[in-house]
């Protein structure tokens, strides 16, 4: 299965309480902090209810 690389670049400060969680539920809780997942349709529709706080790297 592919891999996705997820970095924190914007601030949850004045964001929703449901974007907040999706962070944390995604492993990101300080700025520029890059977790690695799995490539699956759970983790990709979480990252695109904060794809404006994230930025996304695809890894082989």
């Amino acid at each position: 299965m592919a891999k996705i690389k997820v970095k924190k670049v914007k601030s949850a400060i004045n964001r929703t309480l449901t974007q907040k969680r999706i962070l944390e539920s995604l492993g990101l809780h300080k700025m520029n902090q890059v977790v690695e997942h799995d490539d699956t349709p759970s983790i990709l529709g979480m990252i695109n209810k904060v794809q404006h706080l994230v930025s996304v790297e695809e890894t082989k």
